[in-house]
């Protein structure tokens, strides 16, 4: 069983142990006589005695008890400081345990001592460490805006607190409240003094002094500022630059995502996965992706570095994500360089066609909407079983991804021959000239005529064990002078040279399938049709008779 006491600490009553006293006691009158020839010694001790008190209340309310012991009163004492230390600091002695200064966090206070109203604006700016002629003029465009910052500021007026006492003024600037901060804020108070009465030979100065003071001040204010805006901008262009980045993660992960769910063959018609094979997708995918996605991360946490002031990432753990970029990037380049093998020499060839004769010299040319399927297709399709008498119709343009399907130009000259010829060219890309020629002998086309209408196909096919090593097809139909095409809207795209668009436009039929052209010295020309009118009657009015006749 220990004795306790009852004392009291600037009216707050404690139940505190005899031996938790005497420390305590002892503390105080040695704090006492440090302070004792100080002008305000007794505010200062005062202010000392209050703290002690908030600390002796958050002890014993954070613990459930209601007697301090003697741990408390030097948890206490070792969080305030003791004399002896700041003490040996100042005669420049080294004490046994080195006293720093730290700060705290702010509280927001109002400052009555830099106040023009009511000292919310020196609060806020004590509390963010700006200068409050910031704060202020921000109050008056907030006011300028329709009175919201005459508003705000009242409701601050009233919710904010005043700083009143030393330890108040204290908590507002930061400063730590023991011993040291007690001294420190009071040698920065007498150091006030001292600029106030400069500021009273300030007013004693002649003009040109005070107008030079006043630039200085203008431009150091200037200066504030335009560093604040730059620091603003910065971070704002960062937190910009960082959103990006992490929108463009997202879609990499999706793509990823979508890929693993419908599977690794969904690759074999997207480029450039379809000119490697199947078994090289995935490892090229997977280091494609950490190629894009690891200097993306990289950005993101440096600018979550330099604007957050947040350490994300250790060196370790940084030197093992570069080893994995740099190692796929090492494949992505790898499997380029392999790729970029298959297509160093070129290889094509011709072959022609000849187009039936018609006896109005007039031919139409359309997209074939009927699908070819080759043999193995119609097998692993089941068409003779599911689809006897049915057509399947190949009208699918915007979900085709195979870039050989896209390589098709079809082009109109004018030619000596007695018929129209279709010649088809042929050429693709490969290791030698033996493989390029053998990869453009892969590709097929199906055209047609029937009757009078000539109906290209809208892609050409390549075998299944053939990679897209740059397949085209140009389609040169020679025609004789004189003779008609009627060319259908669908073949808008894959026609070069002329533009049915522009011919339907000239024969306003913007509204029409087709447009008709003719072939002339200069080449194919759009048809311009003639529009004749009919002869209108002629009326007599005879002389000696009002009525009308023809």
């Amino acid at each position: 069983m220990n004795k306790t006491i009852i004392i009291n600490i600037n009216g707050t009553v404690f139940h505190i142990e005899e031996d938790a006293y005497e420390i305590l006691k002892t503390y105080m009158t040695t704090v006492t006589r440090h302070f004792m020839n100080s002008a305000d010694s007794l505010e200062i001790t005062t202010d000392i005695e209050n703290r002690i008190a908030e600390m002796f209340t958050e002890i014993l309310t954070r613990e459930g008890k209601q007697v301090v012991v003697a741990q408390d009163v030097n948890t206490v004492i070792g969080q305030m400081g003791s004399v002896e230390d700041f003490e040996a600091e100042e005669n420049g002695e080294n004490p046994g345990q080195a006293y720093t200064y730290t700060t705290e966090n702010r509280r927001l206070f109002r400052d009555a001592d830099d106040h023009l109203v009511g000292g919310v604006a020196a609060g806020i700016s004590n509390y963010f460490d700006i200068n409050a002629i910031w704060v202020r003029l921000g109050f008056l465009l907030l006011c300028a805006g329709g009175g919201i910052g005459f508003l705000l500021y009242i409701i601050l007026w009233i919710v904010v607190p005043k700083a009143v006492t030393r330890a108040d003024r204290m908590a507002m600037k930061g400063q730590k409240l023991d011993l040291h901060g007690f001294k420190q804020n009071f040698e920065e108070e007498l150091s006030n003094v001292k600029g106030n009465l400069n500021t009273l030979r300030h007013e004693a100065k002649p003009l040109a002094y005070k107008t030079r003071d006043f630039a200085g001040d203008v431009f150091g204010h200037f200066g504030t500022f335009i560093g604040g805006a730059s620091k603003l901008v910065f971070k704002l262009v960062a937190i910009s630059v960082l959103l990006a980045c992490f929108a463009a993660m997202i879609g990499l992960v999706i793509t990823i995502i979508m890929f693993t769910v419908y599977g690794n063959t969904a690759l074999t018609h997207v480029f450039p996965f379809n000119i490697v094979n199947q078994e090289a997708n995935t490892m090229f995918l997977i280091c494609g992706f950490l190629t894009m996605a690891m200097p993306l991360l990289a950005i993101i946490l440096v600018i979550i570095n330099a604007v957050f002031k947040s350490s994300t990432i250790g060196r370790t753990t940084g030197s093992a994500l570069l080893m994995v970029w740099v190692v796929a990037i090492s494949i992505v380049i790898y499997y380029t360089a392999k790729a970029g093998a298959n297509f160093r020499e070129g290889a094509s060839f011709s072959q022609s066609i000849s187009i039936k004769p018609q006896a109005d010299s007039t031919y139409y040319l359309k997209l074939n909407d009927i699908k070819y399927l080759s043999r193995e297709d119609s097998v692993r399709l089941q068409i003779k079983d599911k689809f006897d008498g049915r057509v399947i119709l190949d009208d699918d343009d915007d979900n085709n991804m195979d870039m050989p399907n896209k390589n098709i130009d079809i082009y109109i000259e004018k030619s000596d021959v007695s018929q129209p010829v279709l010649v088809e060219s042929f050429s693709a890309r490969g290791r030698d000239y033996e493989d390029a020629l053998s990869n453009a002998r892969g590709i097929s086309y199906q055209f047609q005529q029937v009757g009078n209408v000539l109906k290209f196909n809208r892609r050409m096919e390549k075998q299944e064990d053939k990679f897209w090593r740059a397949q085209e097809l140009h389609l040169t139909l020679k025609v004789p002078m004189n003779y008609k095409l009627v060319i259908d809207q669908n073949l808008d795209r894959f026609v070069r040279g002329v533009s049915i668009y522009d011919c339907k436009e000239i024969n306003k039929q913007e509204g029409a399938s087709s447009a008709k052209f003719i072939m002339t010295e200069n080449g194919l020309q759009c048809k311009v049709d003639t529009l004749v009118l009919p002869q209108s009657k002629k009326i007599v009015i005879p002389a000696d008779s009002t009525q009308v006749g023809e």
